[in-house]
């Protein structure tokens, strides 16, 4: 395979960066040809993708420990992993606004410094509570880094580089949860539990130093009024939902506060799709579900995330807990799954371009849940090379459904509109993610109550893995809505049955 380099030189700042440059036909990891400026902006972007992904993965791998040091049960742990999701969701549908009224520039690099603040504070905490509080300061970082960075990309890409852009964006972001894994193992098996926040500090500080040196100051001439109902309805209804989803059937608190707070969160939601159509530029603008693609790309993609968004919590769970693996040693096996969604980026444009959205989300769809559904057959006298393949298979084929989806969202999405996309869109990822850490900690704690058993026990696990594969492969029919050449500008795919 020939390979050539070439690096970009600004004349106001040095700068090289390498990049491969080689026609798509001789290079595979090059998704497709898209201009220099966009490679770079989707590099800078998936540098603030990459603080996130790989403390998501680090965090997970640290629960137990955590959880010794601050004297509480392992199952109650989720709640650190949901309130920043949570908080990520409740602020995410202001970022479009935000970035177009104060330049996505300026919003960019601000996320960036509060997600590193929050890192800080986290490496701090002394209890439970303490920590939650900073996960959260972390989630208002978050909540306005990716969905803004996606944005300037999004504005400056064209639809037949929207794949291979994708793609670009998301192969540097993996290599957090291929690292974070077993690098949170090691952290905490041989040193202390409060660096795997630190490491946030480093990244955090090329990442600001990279977005005001060449993220372009993208925003919009006439953004209005900022709906603050939008935010308070929406805000209050998701924080409402998610407790209520968080302490269902736990024990956590009494029944009557959470039936309360799931109908609290029930008539705010209505609230809020009620203000949407009401108001001429809502928040979160539910008109967009009215473009097919669109509409497919949230629905069955929250219930594909659903699925998969509880495997961070459970797995290196049952693994330390039922395995009898260190830290360290959970994090090398976890990290296979993310290792495999890094190896199906580079295939990702070449795939969709012989299937199609449709046949990919469908028939792909059912896979990656047969592979998920595959994890509760898990047992300890099971070869390691087994269980890793099975993970390394399963990361593979997810990369591409991911891949597929945040594609497919902006396929036939107007320009002008593209803010609004992205602001919904992103909430809905979060959610599904709040949604999925929520259904594997229900699932676990259901079963648990039904088995009599004090602590997790594998049995317990491998229901709580069966019932969140079953939600993943809900995802498969409700692709179907779709005709086969739909998003064919995006995909390349002909169309022709």
């Amino acid at each position: 395979m020939q390979k050539s380099f070439c690096f970009f030189f600004f004349k106001k700042r040095r700068f090289f960066l390498p990049c491969l440059e080689a026609p798509l036909s001789e290079n595979v990891l090059t998704p497709g040809r898209i201009s220099a400026r966009t490679r770079l902006t989707a590099l800078i972007v998936a540098c603030a993708l990459f603080m996130q992904n790989l403390d998501s993965t680090v965090i997970a791998t640290a629960l137990p420990t955590m959880a010794r040091a601050f004297g509480e049960e392992p199952v109650r742990m989720n709640v650190a992993l949901t309130s920043y999701l949570l908080s990520l969701a409740v602020f995410i549908p202001a970022s479009g606004w935000i970035a177009d009224r104060f330049g996505a520039r300026r919003v960019f690099a601000a996320a960036i410094v509060v997600f590193t603040l929050g890192s800080v504070l986290c490496g701090s905490a002394n209890s439970l509570g303490f920590l939650v509080a900073a996960r959260v300061l972390q989630g208002m970082g978050g909540a306005m880094m990716v969905p803004v960075g996606r944005l300037v990309l999004l504005r400056t890409v064209a639809k037949s580089e929207l794949v291979a852009a994708m793609a670009w964006l998301s192969m540097p972001a993996l290599v957090g949860p291929v690292i974070g894994p077993p690098l949170g193992g090691f952290i905490v098996t041989y040193f202390s539990w409060r660096w795997i926040f630190d490491i946030n500090v480093p990244i955090g500080i090329l990442g600001v130093t990279l977005v005001l040196l060449f993220v372009e100051d993208v925003r919009e001439g006439d953004v209005g009024r900022f709906d603050w109902w939008g935010l308070i309805f929406s805000g209050v209804a998701l924080s409402a939902l998610m407790f209520g989803l968080e302490t269902a059937g736990r024990g956590v608190v009494p029944p009557v506060l959470t039936y309360a707070m799931l109908g609290v969160g029930a008539v705010f939601g209505v609230l809020c799709v009620r203000h949407s159509r009401r108001t001429p530029a809502p928040l979160i603008d539910f008109s967009l579900l009215r473009i097919p693609t669109f509409q497919v790309a949230v629905t069955a993609g929250t219930l594909f995330r659903v699925g998969i968004g509880a495997i961070p919590f459970l797995l290196p769970m049952m693994l330390q807990l039922t395995f009898g693996k260190s830290a360290a040693q959970s994090g090398m096996i976890t990290f296979a799954s993310s290792l495999g969604a890094l190896f199906m980026k580079p295939v990702a444009t070449r795939a969709l371009r012989w299937l199609g959205f449709r046949d990919t989300l469908v028939w792909n769809g059912v896979l990656s849940a047969a592979l998920l559904g595959a994890t509760a057959a898990f047992r300890p006298s099971w070869p390691t090379l087994l269980i890793t393949a099975i993970l390394l298979g399963g990361g593979f084929f997810r990369s591409l459904q991911f891949t597929a989806y945040n594609a497919l969202a902006y396929a036939d999405i107007p320009r002008p509109r593209m803010s609004a996309a992205t602001a919904f869109y992103s909430t809905m990822q979060q959610v599904s993610q709040t949604l999925g850490v929520s259904a594997g900690a229900a699932s676990l704690a259901i079963t648990m109550a039904l088995s009599g058993h004090g602590q997790p026990e594998l049995s317990d696990f491998t229901a709580a893995f069966l019932a969140v594969a079953v939600i993943s492969l809900l995802s498969a029919p409700a692709s179907l809505t779709m005709p086969h050449n739909a998003g064919i500008e995006a995909s390349g795919h002909s169309g022709r049955r």
